[in-house]
Order: structure tokens, then C-alpha cells, then sequence
């Protein structure tokens, strides 16, 4: 007896068959709309429409491309007409200049407005092989930086460059997914490259944290742990560079240089004998922290914030501390309650 086959059996109507058939393909549809918004959470609700749109149209899916290609081209016209219906994601750092650490933080903004930190759980479903053509790895691209100048890229040269140089499609295969020329398509990521460049340093995340290897990476992290639980503003400055930045999403408050950085912390989450609990972990690709803040009332610590560092060598050039910690969970908010914790 020859094995059944999924793809027939899911287009004959067997929604089960289809489940499995897609299922591969969850975690990396997942990772490219989060690249392609900046959202964790949006992301998730353009892979839910994007596999419900392909099992409409699946009947009509007749093999000429492949199955991969096919559920990429469905997501990602998702995620351009999710982009035309919202203002682009941004980091604190781009939304407005740098701020006085003596004078009171600003509102926080909806949290419609700011890239999310992405959870390396999900990454390592999304870590599969890329295309011959791709021009970032895996993880380079998701890291903050990455994905700032993406969202600064507009939608149809941001999902050239993405499904190009990230994934690895092939020039006719890019034309194809967005109705469009390969001729346009290499003119498209001519200028994406162009603009993407002037706003990436080098050398990426991952080339820094390669260089260090983990046993240092480890000693950098712990040592940024255990000052922050100690409240000792002085061993952390220590470990930033000169022109150093904090940044506390979704407050489009931040803060440029060691003195500044220095006498926020000082009078805000570290001068006030609060009692904090650091778990290191890891999210965009990059070496970050988990925060939980003492609650008296409840006798027991409550997460707080999620920090992602951003080395400069072996210092810390940005550390951007995002306030909504449901957005490194796989799963999303119940209600808003869960997500009012504030920078003290």
C-alpha cells in the first residue's frame, strides 16, 4: 500500500491533512510577518488569516510553484494589506529625540506604535534553512536593528528584501508573489539595500556575539544581572560605551550618553530600594534579561519588563527595556490588565 498523500487529501477537503501539511511551515510564516510588521502579535494574526486564506483557495493551488512558495506569496500579501491599514513600528529612539533624565517620563503611546522584541523560542521554529540566494541568516534578521530599518523601508521593498535576501527566493519567484517584474523586483531591492545599509552598523549582532563566544557572552550578562539587582548604577555605566542609549517602550522616552543613562537609573528603577530578580536569556537574537519587581502586596516578585542589550564590542551600546512582557510569551495577552505594568 503507497503512503496517503497530505496535499491531496487536504484539498479534497480533509481540514486534518491540512493541519499537518502546514504545520512545518507555522514557525517560519510566523517569523517573516513578524519582519515584515515588527509585531509579535500581529505577526500571529497574519499567519492565523494567511493559513485560513490558503485553505480557501487551496482547491485552486495547482503545483506550478511550490507549496512554500505558494503559503509565502499568501502571507505576505496579508502583511502588505495589514501594513496600508496602520502607521509602520518604530523604536523610541526614531520616534523622537533624546530626553532630559531629570524631567518626568513621557505617556506611554499605544502599543501600536513600537517594534516588539521577538522570543528566540519562536526563532528556533523559524530556524530552517533559507534559500540559496538569502544574504542574512536566520537570526541576524530579527534583530532590533534589523527590523527598524525594515519598518523605515516601504511595504512592497520591504517584502522584496525579505523574501530575497532573508529567505532566499529567487528573483521570478518574488515577481510572482507581488504581481509584478523581476526587473522591478531587482530595482526594488537595488534601493531597499541602499536604504537598509545607511541605517545598519557593523558589524551585525550576531558577528559581535560570534567574536565573544559564549563564555563571555555569559560573563557580560551576568555581570549586567547582578549590578541591576544590587542597584548598582555604577557597575552598570561602567560596562556602556560612551554614547550609550536606554530606551522603555511603550514610553517614547530614552536616553543618549552614561551620564544621562546613569542619572535616570539613579532616580528612577534602581534608586528607590526596589527589590528586582534577573533571569538572562535571549530574544532577537541577542543577549537580554528578564525583570521581576518585588510586590509587597502580593508577598512575591511579578515580571516587569524584558531588556534586550545591544553590544558595542564587549560594552553595551543600547539597552532597550520593553514594559509590556507579554510580548515575549508565546502566547497573547488575556486583557489589557496584563500588560499595565510601568517603569517605577
Amino acid at each position: 500500500m503507497t503512503e496517503p498523500n497530505p496535499l491531496k487529501a487536504a484539498v479534497a477537503g480533509d481540514e486534518r491533512a491540512y493541519a499537518e501539511l502546514v504545520e512545518p511551515y507555522r514557525g517560519p510564516l510566523h517569523a517573516h510577518c513578524y519582519r515584515m510588521l515588527g509585531s509579535v502579535h500581529d505577526a500571529e494574526d497574519a499567519v492565523q488569516e494567511a493559513l485560513v486564506r490558503a485553505w480557501r483557495s487551496l482547491p485552486s493551488f495547482e503545483g506550478r510553484s511550490s507549496l512554500r512558495s505558494w503559503l509565502y506569496t499568501i502571507a505576505t500579501n496579508v502583511c502588505l494589506r495589514t501594513i496600508e491599514r496602520r502607521p509602520g513600528r518604530v523604536l523610541p529612539i526614531d520616534y523622537g529625540p533624546p530626553a532630559d533624565p531629570h524631567r518626568p517620563l513621557g505617556e506611554p503611546l499605544t502599543d501600536s506604535t513600537w517594534i516588539e522584541p521577538y522570543p528566540d523560542e519562536r526563532l528556533a521554529l523559524a530556524d530552517r534553512p533559507a534559500g540559496p540566494e538569502a544574504r542574512y541568516e536566520q537570526r541576524e534578521s530579527v534583530e532590533l536593528a534589523f527590523i527598524a530599518a525594515l519598518q523605515h523601508l516601504p511595504a512592497r521593498q520591504r517584502a522584496v528584501l525579505i523574501l530575497r535576501d532573508v529567505l532566499g527566493f529567487s528573483g521570478a519567484e518574488v515577481a510572482t508573489a507581488l504581481r509584478t517584474t523581476p526587473a522591478s523586483v531587482y530595482s526594488a531591492l537595488q534601493r531597499a539595500h541602499r536604504a537598509v545599509d545607511r541605517r545598519l552598523s557593523e558589524p551585525s549582532q550576531q558577528a559581535t556575539l560570534s567574536s565573544l563566544g559564549d563564555a563571555r557572552l555569559r560573563e557580560i550578562v551576568d555581570r549586567y544581572v547582578r549590578a541591576w539587582e544590587r542597584n548598582d548604577v555604577g557597575a552598570i555605566v561602567a560596562m556602556l560605551t560612551d554614547g550609550a542609549t536606554i530606551a522603555m517602550p511603550p514610553t517614547p522616552t530614552w536616553y543618549r550618553g552614561r551620564d544621562a543613562v546613569a542619572a535616570f537609573l539613579r532616580t528612577r528603577p534602581l534608586g528607590g530600594g526596589l527589590r528586582w530578580r534577573l533571569t538572562p536569556t535571549r530574544a532577537s537574537g541577542q543577549l537580554a534579561a528578564r525583570a521581576d519587581l518585588w510586590d509587597p502586596a502580593a508577598g512575591g516578585f511579578r515580571i516587569h519588563h524584558t531588556t534586550v542589550l545591544t553590544l558595542h564590542g564587549e560594552l553595551i551600546d543600547q539597552i532597550d527595556t520593553f514594559l509590556e512582557p507579554w510580548a515575549l510569551t508565546l502566547d497573547a495577552p488575556e486583557s489589557d490588565a496584563c500588560r499595565r505594568d510601568r517603569m517605577p
